[in-house]
C-alpha cells in the first residue's frame, strides 16, 4: 500500500466510522477502486487498524465527558458512597452494552474476514439496513435522556450493534436505531452510539495491529491512515451531533439505498469483482 492509498483510506474512515452508512462498507468499496485485494488478511487488518484514528478523535472530543465517567466509576469501585453516582452508573452501562460485541467479534472473525468481505454483502446490508433505520424514526416515544437509560436499553442496543459486524449494516447505523426503537432521543442515542464503539473499536485495532503490520502494509502507510483519519473523524462527529438535534437519521437513508443498488448493478455487469 503506498501513502496515497493510505490518505484516501483515512479520509473515508474518517468520514463514515459515525455517520449511519457503513464505514467499513465504504472501505471495502475504497479498496476494491484502489486495486487492493480487500480478501487479503492484512488489508482487512488495516481496515480494523485505522479505525484506531477514528476512536481517538471521540475520545478528544468527549474528554471532560468521558473523564467524568471514567473518575465516577472507579471512584465507584471502592466507594459505596460514590456508587450512589450517575457516573458511577453510566460507567458500568457503557461496559454492558460492549460486551456483546467483543464476544461475537471475535467468535465470527473468521466470517467476517472472508465472506462477509464480499462487495454483495455490502450492497445488500447497505439497502436492507435502511429499512430498518426507517422504521426506528417511525417510533414516536424518543424522550428517554442519558439519565433515563437503563440496562435492559443498553444490552439491546449493544445486542444490536453485533450486526455491525456485517459490512454494510453500519455500526451507528445499527445503535442509533436500536437506541431510538427503544425510546432514546436521538442525540442521546448519537452519544452512545460513540461511547460504544471506543472499546469495540480499539479492541479491534489492537488485535489486528500486528497482522496490519506484519504483513506487507508497513508502518507509514498505518500511522499515515490513523492519523488523517482522526482528522477527519474530529470533523465528522462535531458535524453528526449538530446535524441530528435537528434532523432524523433517515437523511442517510437514499445515499444509501442508491449506492447499494450502484454496487450491485456494477457487480452484475461485471465492472467489479465482489472480492
Amino acid at each position: 500500500m503506498d501513502l496515497i492509498q493510505a490518505v484516501v483510506l483515512g479520509i473515508v474512515e474518517g468520514l463514515t466510522e459515525f455517520l449511519p452508512v457503513s464505514s467499513t462498507g465504504h472501505l471495502t468499496i475504497a479498496e476494491k477502486l484502489l486495486g487492493l485485494n480487500v480478501a487479503d488478511p492484512a488489508v482487512t487488518a488495516y481496515t480494523a487498524v485505522i479505525q484506531i484514528g477514528a476512536i481517538l478523535a471521540v475520545l478528544v472530543y468527549f474528554a471532560k465527558d468521558l473523564a467524568r465517567i471514567v473518575r465516577g466509576w472507579a471512584a465507584g469501585v471502592v466507594s459505596a458512597e460514590a456508587r450512589e453516582a450517575e457516573e458511577y452508573r453510566f460507567g458500568w452501562l457503557i461496559i454492558m452494552g460492549s460486551m456483546p460485541i467483543g464476544v461475537v467479534g471475535l467468535a465470527a472473525k473468521p466470517l467476517i474476514e472472508g465472506p462477509l468481505r464480499s462487495l454483495w454483502f455490502v450492497a445488500g446490508s447497505l439497502v436492507a439496513w435502511s429499512a430498518v433505520m426507517w422504521w426506528a424514526e417511525r417510533n414516536p416515544s424518543q424522550k428517554k435522556a442519558e439519565g433515563d437509560l437503563r440496562a435492559a436499553d443498553v444490552l439491546v442496543i449493544g445486542l444490536v450493534q453485533c450486526l455491525a459486524l456485517v459490512p454494510g449494516v453500519s455500526r451507528s447505523g445499527a445503535t442509533i436505531s436500536a437506541g431510538l426503537l427503544r425510546g432514546v432521543e436521538r442525540v442521546t442515542a448519537t452519544k452512545l452510539s460513540f461511547y460504544l464503539g471506543i472499546p469495540a473499536l480499539v479492541g479491534a485495532g489492537v488485535l489486528q495491529l500486528p497482522e496490519a503490520l506484519g504483513q506487507g502494509i508497513g508502518v507509514m502507510p498505518t500511522v499515515v491512515g490513523t492519523v488523517v483519519s482522526f482528522i477527519v473523524a474530529y470533523a465528522s462527529v462535531a458535524w453528526l451531533l449538530r446535524f441530528v438535534s435537528t434532523n432524523r437519521i433517515t437523511a442517510f437513508v437514499p445515499y444509501r439505498v442508491v449506492l447499494g443498488l450502484a454496487i450491485m448493478v456494477a457487480l452484475g455487469a461485471g465492472w467489479l469483482g465482489a472480492t
